[in-house]
């Protein structure tokens, strides 16, 4: 990394201008008669059909930070790093399951978060409460490594000043991209990421296509590649191998088990959800989302490839995070550099302003208006929604600049743990209304405290707390990921709790949905111009 990338920085800058233009003139497209409306801002006017929805959750879920880090683990610990691949591969035929019910029954009664679906269905406040906590908590270190991913890029392209400039000076580009980020999702609410993520998933597919063909052709071949992976992982202390060893098997399986419970219980990922305009739309989605999982198969690919062309070798304090990065800088020419570090900056812009939209709307509708101010109109919602969104990504930019790196990735980590406790209120909601709110509650407690205190014991070389994500099953003996024990925990404490309270017959909370609101089509109702939810009894 020896100065600035010209010619590849000329090319970034001008995909970025392209997006922020974009994101600005988001506002006018498909414009609501009422802006200032919840369902307008935070979910797009509910109207997005199957491209628009697909590239929307794409955009969603396959972020920069995946682009920097799935490879960096393949280049660090061989197959292991390849978990993400089956575990989105587990995710949409379980998703398909259940996430068209809980579309219905929002549309029906007018939900925007996942924690209204849970106050409708168990006429709890506490529970809904914890539900829109924990979702807001694992997204913020998760917007915080969308900035950690354009920080690399940043690094790689030699902006800021180097090591010797001042804080404010080396900080400066990331400043900018977050205060257009800020500016245009305050304007434009969730049409911006929706309409953005057209070019940023469209560059993504460009650069792994051509990276995937090009740099092994420089390479030498696959059969070079996988040579010189196999040599690195062979030798004493590599830190990885080609197959997954005997010992970690347990925990490839549960973590990529865990992951796909997980993953739709980010809050970001049901607004996506949420704002498609018909059952049939998220039902294609789910059917169609697995060629996402294909990029994903060749972008860890990429990995091998770092390891091949030498990237970061004999340096034992290079940091993997920059191995794509720096991969894109020695193979391709400089023009094609700026278009791949585009595709990876804007790759942090979309889920960025999906995540603190997202995190937003949680906050309005379930802490603001629910607590603080039940008679608040949608005009009110919006605007505390829009100022809310503000102080996410400020509060993500501070993290960023205020802590470790690592940290971030240790929160984020802990993030998957924490939301996976959020899976039985809402997935057994939209099936069963069996289980006792109370007995939900303890639940949640009792995964998240078991959780994280586990977390929290486990060291690295790096951080002496929350330093990986398994541990000992108790019982079993293997070392399994700890977000779904801390889940078994969960449904153990949620089941025998609920046979004690429907023994001693607990008043229950009252349930405002009916059979018939989860296999409701868009045509089956009308969408209030109020989101408040309506009692179908």
């Amino acid at each position: 990394m020896n100065g600035v990338n010209v010619p590849a920085l000329t090319v970034f800058v001008l995909f970025f201008v392209l997006v922020t233009v974009m994101g600005f003139l988001a506002s006018r497209w498909r414009r609501a008669d009422n802006a200032l409306h919840l369902d307008e801002w935070g979910l797009g006017g509910r109207s997005f059909g199957t491209w628009i929805t697909w590239f929307l959750l794409g955009g969603d879920l396959y972020t920069a930070y995946t682009f920097v880090a799935v490879p960096a683990a393949v280049y660090a610990t061989g197959a292991a790093g390849f978990f993400a691949v089956p575990y989105t591969i587990i995710a949409y035929p379980l998703v398909f399951l259940f996430l068209p019910r809980l579309w219905s029954v929002s549309r029906v009664h007018g939900y925007v978060t996942p924690a209204d679906f849970v106050r409708g269905r168990y006429g709890s406040r506490p529970l809904s409460l914890m539900i829109a906590l924990t979702g807001i908590l694992a997204t913020m270190p998760y917007i915080a490594l969308q900035l950690v991913g354009i920080q690399a890029v940043l690094d790689v392209l030699g902006v800021g000043g180097g090591e010797n400039a001042n804080w404010f000076v080396k900080d400066l580009p990331l400043f900018i991209a977050f205060g257009v980020l800020a500016a245009y999702t305050y304007s434009s609410g969730l049409r911006a990421p929706a309409l953005i993520a057209f070019v940023k998933d469209t560059l993504i597919y460009i650069v792994i296509i051509v990276a995937v063909i090009y740099i092994p052709i420089r390479l030498g071949g696959y059969g070079h590649i996988f040579d010189t992976v196999g040599e690195k992982f062979s030798a004493p202390k590599s830190g990885g191998s080609l197959t997954v060893p005997e010992n970690k098997q347990w925990t490839y399986a549960t973590l990529a088990l865990g992951s796909a419970m997980a993953l739709f219980m980010y809050p970001h990922s049901v607004t996506g959800v949420l704002a498609s305009k018909s059952r049939k739309t998220v039902r294609r989605n789910m059917a169609i989302m697995p060629a996402y999982s294909l990029m994903l198969g060749l972008l860890a690919l990429l990995g091998f490839m770092a390891v091949a062309a030498g990237v970061g070798k004999g340096d034992k304090t290079f940091n993997t995070q920059l191995s794509v990065p720096q991969l894109f800088e020695n193979m391709f020419p400089d023009w094609f550099t700026g278009v791949a570090f585009a595709a990876i900056g804007i790759g942090a812009l979309v889920p960025a302003a999906i995540m603190s939209i997202a995190a937003a709307n949680l906050f309005t509708r379930n802490v603001y208006k629910e607590f603080l101010k039940p008679a608040a109109t949608p005009a009110d919602e919006t605007r505390v929604a829009k100022l809310v969104s503000l102080l996410v990504k400020v509060g993500a930019l501070v993290f960023v600049l205020g802590m470790d790196k690592q940290a971030a990735i240790n929160l984020q980590l802990l993030g998957g743990l924490w939301i996976l406790q959020t899976f039985l209120s809402i997935v057994g909601g939209l099936f069963t209304r069996w289980f006792h709110h109370w007995a939900l509650l303890a639940g949640w407690a009792a995964g998240m405290v078991y959780g994280t205190w586990q977390a929290y014991g486990i060291a690295s070389p790096k951080t002496r707390h929350f330093g990986g994500n398994a541990a000992e099953i108790p019982g079993i003996g293997e070392f399994g990921y700890i977000g779904l024990t801390a889940f078994a925990l969960n449904l153990l404490v949620a089941v025998v709790l609920t046979v004690v309270l429907r023994a001693l017959k607990a008043p229950d909370g009252p349930d405002e949905t009916r059979p018939g609101d989860y296999n409701a089509e868009s045509g089956d109702v009308e969408l209030k111009n109020a989101p408040e939810p309506v009692a179908a009894h």
